[in-house]
């Protein structure tokens, strides 16, 4: 079918009201089929990296839903954020657009215009029932801006309330956003109360393997338990009203994990999520796909999910093909990252601006503006601690307080110190993306392809830092300080 939705500069109330007569025939198609469309539960983690769940072979950390949904579905080696950061990610995400097309929620914590078309309001507009708890669009401001509603949906204050407003056999598009895993719950000793033992985690190369990184890392895993524990409350709310087979079940993340050269920065720490689906009748039980996704693809996949059709300004595409094993589906074999301004820590409001490329055997980082400190000025400048593109965990602390020390300086330089122009990690040799081999002659030409790949994806896209000059992305104002009231609600009702 023809999507029939315009652009949305206004409230979707005011959609609703004012399209209805233009679309009514397309709607009542879709309203009278509404009760075979399936229903939508997306379980959103924040900041949980691909790395740590029991089904990616991690035994530290139980995560008995997402292995089930795993078992039971399919599973993507493959999936990325297209931003390091949780803002512009999640615009990327309801918009199904690169975030450098989005002007100022391409930066964390920016206004969402309403000009921006969202996926969730052409659920809502096409009969789904559809909101949200938790961590939805954020973080940013909307209101007054465009949209009286958040992007991610009419706020609800769990899911057992949201199905109680749902109509009668009506489909249901419903978004989890957890925030179990956010840094600020990894609360000293919550490792050990929950039987992880530091001396058995695995520490990455990037990091420093000293007793006060293992432990914060045990600690990190068990809020990623909880997290786990909390979406399987959903999932039994399902099972028990006998939905959960009529559900399309997305388990996934926004982005990596909060420590040094994780959050914040292009590399697998930051950008490498989990995702599995599960779809019984539709998807095999127990795949695992290599090909690549992004989180740009879930806004067009969903909508095709619900019978709908993807907008034309869309750079995501949609991957229900692959993932229903369609005949002739188009093999995806890289991703593009990128990044503006992920908090307010440089003299000037400037941003660190990134474009890359990642595949199978390489990732490619092209960093325009070579000059600036890439994650934030060593001083306190405004919004957060030195360097504070890097989140104040213990790890970073620890990190800095030790950064003289012949043993720390390589890594300490990694994460917090100036970065080249180009840089080109030989994932075949170096998965953890240690050594930058841009230079290497022998990986000139792999470099020239990843690079020609860049500049191409930014020309069919009208990247606005096609221009040398271009520095916009600056001047935006940032509103990632505070808390939208709605996520203060949630962090209120979560147990502590």
């Amino acid at each position: 079918m023809n999507h029939p939705f315009p652009p949305l500069p206004i409230a979707r109330s005011q959609v609703v009201r004012i399209w209805i007569p233009l679309m009514l025939l397309t709607l009542a198609a879709a309203m009278a089929r509404a009760e075979s469309r399936p229903n939508i539960l997306l379980l959103i983690g924040d900041n949980w990296l691909y790395d740590h769940a029991g089904a990616h072979g991690y035994p530290m950390v139980k995560t008995p839903v997402f292995d089930r949904m795993v078992r039971e579905g399919t599973r993507f080696t493959n999936a990325f954020c297209p931003v390091p950061s949780c803002g512009p990610t999640r615009s990327s995400f309801v918009t199904g657009r690169a975030a450098h097309q989005l002007e100022e929620i391409a930066n964390h914590g920016g206004r969402f215009p309403g000009k921006f078309r969202v996926f969730v309001d052409a659920l809502t507009v096409s009969g789904y029932h559809a909101g949200y708890s938790g961590k939805g669009w954020a973080p940013g401001i909307y209101e007054g801006f465009g949209r009286t509603e958040s992007p991610a949906g009419k706020l609800y204050k769990n899911f057992p309330e949201f199905m109680q407003k749902r109509g009668e056999q009506q489909p249901f598009f419903f978004w989890f956003g957890s925030t179990h895993t956010a840094l600020r719950y990894w609360k000293k000793g919550l490792g050990a109360q929950h039987g992880i033992d530091p001396a058995r985690v695995k520490v990455p190369g990037y990091l420093p393997d000293a007793p006060e990184v293992r432990e914060e890392i045990a600690d990190y895993l068990a809020t990623v338990e909880e997290m786990d524990a909390a979406f399987g409350e959903a999932v039994a709310l399902l099972e028990k009203n006998g939905e959960l087979d009529n559900t399309i079940v997305i388990q996934t993340s926004d982005n990596g994990w909060q420590m040094p050269r994780g959050l914040g920065a292009v590399y697998e720490a930051g950008t490498h999520v989990p995702l599995a689906i599960r779809w019984p009748g539709r998807i095999p039980a127990g795949r695992v796909l290599n090909e690549f996704v992004s989180v740009t693809d879930y806004a067009p996949t969903i909508l095709e999910m619900a019978g709908l059709v993807p907008w034309p300004e869309m750079t995501g595409r949609s991957f229900l093909d692959i993932l229903t094993g369609k005949p002739g589906a188009v093999v995806r074999d890289h991703v593009f990252v990128e990044r503006e301004r992920h908090a307010n820590v440089r003299r000037g409001d400037q941003s660190y601006p990134v474009r890359g490329v990642r595949t199978k055997d390489f990732l490619y980082v092209r960093n325009l503006r070579p000059n600036r400190q890439p994650s934030g000025d060593p001083i306190v400048y405004y919004a957060v601690g030195p360097y504070g593109d890097v989140d104040p965990s213990r790890t970073k602390g620890y990190m800095i307080a030790h950064q003289a020390e012949p043993t720390m300086q390589r890594l300490f330089a990694l994460s917090f110190k100036k970065r080249p122009a180009e840089e080109l990690y030989d994932l075949r040799n170096d998965p953890e993306q240690l050594v930058n081999v841009a230079a290497q002659p022998a990986l000139a030409a792999a470099k020239k392809q990843m690079s020609d790949r860049v500049d191409a994806w930014m020309k069919e896209t009208a990247d606005p830092r096609l221009d040398p000059q271009f520095d916009d992305f600056d001047k935006y104002p940032y509103y990632g300080g505070g808390m939208a009231p709605e996520l203060r609600a949630w962090e209120a009702e979560k147990p502590q």
